[in-house]
């Protein structure tokens, strides 16, 4: 696994080493080095040195450091220097660039300097203002960029709308990703398992969310870059479902509770695993886990999706363990008699 040394002047790097975690959960072959006042150069390269001997691998590096030109990245690219087959440095360090990292070698990656290439516009998508008319506006491509050869005009996808009965692709959506998570859409959601799984549409399915203005205006603005966030009835997902123009979407889908997630399967909206992430405690619940809680509810709902055929991914954030769902029922199910 390709090791990832944060490093900054004061505490940047171990603050944003922190909120790495309680985002992404606890990383492994992570080490972060700060450049204190009074320090010199020798020293931080020092502190370098020993983040990298603390590596379980220090054959692929990356260091993600604050400044360009600073005396953390000159002492890092002097160490780079002598591995610059495999080493890499990225400068401008935010948490949506760290986050990124942690889930493309989670994905598989193996190089370093791969990483860092991608890095570079997740870290320029993850700066955004709001309201979004405050942002700068986009130069427009030039004219000889948007040119196509007439043989591939047909192979794209229409734009604006797209009239009712077309064909996409083999007319069936895909679920790449579905969660229950009592959060929706928040920080571990958008730049953890968005970038993991790929889609292109966020879709929340729920009749009384929808209903609140606020809350989905927070969900629709907490939607990563390059993602479509939407709040739906289950009605509407079934719509949308059964509709062929929706054959390229990449669909990753979010449930509040089991009990949604059990109506929608019932529906007919064909998810065939469900991470259960977050089900936060409510009165006349039993708590499982940390993270878990449920009352006979949503028992029940999780059985029936489990009868259905549902597989569970039981974990809150992508590095952790995932636990035994059965056992969770049975679990639950013994507290909940206790309490009648």
């Amino acid at each position: 696994m390709v090791g990832i040394i944060l490093a900054s002047h004061g505490g940047f790097a171990e603050g944003i080493f922190e909120s790495g975690q309680m985002i992404f959960g606890e990383q492994k072959n992570v080490a972060h080095a700060i450049l204190k006042p009074g320090e010199g150069p020798d020293d931080f390269h020092a502190k370098l040195e020993k983040a990298v001997a603390s590596l379980d691998d220090s054959d692929q590096v990356l260091f993600l450091i604050d400044l360009w030109g600073g005396t953390p990245f000159n002492q890092a690219s002097t160490m780079v220097k002598e591995h610059e087959d495999k080493w890499a440095i990225v400068t401008g360090m935010n948490l949506p660039m760290v986050l990124e990292a942690y889930g493309t070698r989670l994905g598989g990656e193996e190089s370093a300097q791969k990483i860092a290439t991608h890095l570079v516009n997740v870290a320029k998508d993850g700066v955004k203002t709001l309201p979004e008319s405050l942002a700068p506006k986009a130069a427009a491509p030039k004219a000889d960029a948007a040119k196509a050869d007439d043989k591939d005009a047909g192979k794209k996808e229409p734009t604006g709308t797209i009239k009712p009965g077309t064909v996409l692709g083999d007319g069936h959506i895909k679920y790449v990703f579905a969660r229950i998570d009592g959060r929706l859409l928040h920080g571990q959601v958008a730049t953890v398992w968005t970038p993991m799984f790929k889609p292109d549409r966020i879709i929340v399915v729920s009749d009384s969310v929808c209903k609140n203005k606020l809350r989905v205006q927070m969900i629709k603005n907490a939607a990563p870059a390059g993602t479509h966030a939407h709040v739906v009835p289950l009605k509407k997902m079934v719509e949308v479902s059964k509709d062929p123009r929706f054959g390229n979407t990449r669909a990753l889908l979010l449930f509040e509770n089991a009990e949604d997630a059990d109506a929608a399967k019932k529906a007919g909206i064909d998810f065939k695993e469900l991470n259960v992430g977050t089900m936060s405690f409510k009165k006349g619940d039993v708590s499982l886990t940390k993270d878990i809680s449920m009352n006979q509810e949503d028992v029940d709902a999780i059985k029936d999706l489990r009868d259905r055929g549902v597989k569970f991914d039981v974990r809150a954030v992508a590095a952790d363990t995932p636990k035994d769902m059965d056992k969770l029922l049975e679990e639950a199910q013994t507290k909940l008699d206790q309490q009648k």
